[in-house]
């Protein structure tokens, strides 16, 4: 943190000029203004304590631990207590957006993944259900392929929330807390290196379904994970729900009403813990959601502790999901995994290559040995894309911070017009000053905790 202590729209400290100080004392509404010029700071210093109006500004990030790294709060504080609270963001801006309009729809996935980096497969999956709107090949997507999304989205569901759960407690000074966190997302993390090939920002999932099917062996792998990610889920829960510490610093703190969470646009964990069941699989579902058993975990009492304890029962219900999406997987046995129209698919079916990535050398040989036909078509479709009719739509699907949006904009070819998402982040993050204004400093980073903000889906 970095403090500067000066009196209202005064210089910060530093200011160095040797002309004597001088300070102008208006009005402004009903508050005091101050203006310093010149002088020396020690004299400028003097005369507003004379005075008796002064201001203590913390900058707390971009580079504090508890801001993720790229997020910046400005807080103005008087002792302990925090008067005012702003929130900066673009430290992190990539131009994902702006760059998806220079690339084919099917390579929008590599950008749109690397946006929520803890959450990639519901971008993608929110970003390809939107394409398939607009190519109205919606209802032509194998079952397959949807299981696997709903499986993968919510193994990455029991990820994202670990990843939440520990570093808010490491954040707090528990580092039992981030191992034991970090130990059950490693399960996870595996089974996505088993079936993409890589651990995150994965572009698996692709217009049409998903590039490649589960490898063989994998649903068993699943089912042993879940083992393993249930024992580090009560470690947490005896870790955080039981620590009387933990509720000390969390409970009644960063206090969000439900008025306030719909006013500002709030989602995700944030709103359930407010009251309000608000859950996109249930109210718009997607990938077939409305045939799973799940509930939706929710708190009345909308402050830090509730938003932990509703992130522990989200991981359950989302174990509970994944546990019948593996049945399914059984049921409906090997299958096409992408669209059958070949002007669309991705030529990426089979089987990846032995060094767990790209096509296997099998589709290859195939494609470049005993066809020509298939060689042209798959230079077509590497190279230019497929074209999208004239359109726009959008798509929201829950992802782990809330509910995700995606706007997509065709002008009827081979890349978007426009691509816009509305990230949870984004809109969780305006809360910030509510919930920490009249709070103590410390409290600051629990708030900011509570939210569990990613700044590569803010910043876009």
């Amino acid at each position: 943190m970095a403090a500067s202590k000066a009196p209202r729209g005064g210089a910060p400290t530093g200011a160095t000029p040797h002309a004597t100080a001088h300070i102008v004392d208006s009005t402004v509404g009903d508050a005091p203004m101050f203006e310093a010029s010149g002088g020396d700071w020690s004299d400028i210093a003097e005369e507003a304590a004379r005075l008796g109006e002064e201001r203590i500004v913390v900058n707390m990030g971009p580079q504090h631990p508890s801001t993720h790294g790229v997020l910046r709060l400005m807080l103005e504080i008087d002792g302990e207590t925090v008067t005012e609270a702003r929130a900066g963001i673009g430290y992190l801006h990539t131009g994902i957006e702006k760059n998806m309009e220079f690339r084919t729809w099917t390579q929008g996935v590599t950008y749109c993944t690397r946006m929520d980096y803890v959450a990639p497969l519901f971008q993608e999956t929110a970003y390809c259900l939107a394409v398939e709107k607009l190519l109205g090949i919606t209802d032509d997507v194998p079952e397959r392929a949807t299981v696997i999304r709903v499986l993968m989205m919510e193994l990455n569901r029991i990820s994202s929330h670990l990843v939440c759960l520990a570093t808010a407690g490491n954040e707090l000074g528990a580092t039992t807390i981030m191992t034991s966190g970090f130990t059950g997302r490693e399960q996870v993390l595996r089974i996505f290196e088993l079936v993409t090939g890589l651990r995150m920002n994965h572009a698996y999932i692709r217009p049409g379904g998903v590039s490649q099917d589960i490898p063989p062996g994998a649903l068993d792998n699943v089912r042993e994970a879940i083992v393993g990610i249930k024992h580090s889920l009560s470690q947490l829960q005896d870790l955080m729900l039981a620590n009387p510490i933990l509720k000390a610093r969390a409970v009644g703190v960063g206090n969000l009403s439900l008025t306030a969470c719909m006013a500002l646009g709030v989602t995700g964990p944030v709103l359930r813990s407010a009251g309000l069941p608000y859950d996109v699989r249930k109210s718009e579902p997607y990938c077939g959601y409305e045939t799973y058993d799940f509930d939706i975990p929710t708190a009345t009492e909308g402050d830090a502790f509730s938003r932990i304890r509703l992130r522990l029962e989200e991981c359950y219900q989302s174990m509970h999901i994944v546990e019948q999406a593996l049945d399914r997987l059984q049921l409906i046995g090997p299958g096409p995994v992408m669209v059958a129209d070949k002007k669309i698919a991705w030529p990426a079916q089979l089987a990846i290559g032995s060094d767990g990535m790209g096509n296997s050398l099998d589709h290859i040989k195939e494609i470049m040995g005993t066809s020509m036909e298939a060689l042209i078509h798959h230079f077509k479709l590497v190279t230019e894309g497929f074209r999208v009719p004239a359109g726009q739509v959008f798509q929201s699907v829950e992802a782990p911070r809330g509910e995700l949006g995606v706007h997509l904009v065709s002008d009827g070819g081979t890349r978007p017009y426009r691509a816009h998402f509305r990230d949870p982040s984004f809109n969780n993050l305006q809360a910030v000053s509510m919930m920490c204004e009249g709070g103590q400093i410390a409290d600051v980073v629990v708030s900011v905790a509570s939210l569990d903000p990613v700044l590569g889906g803010v910043d876009r």
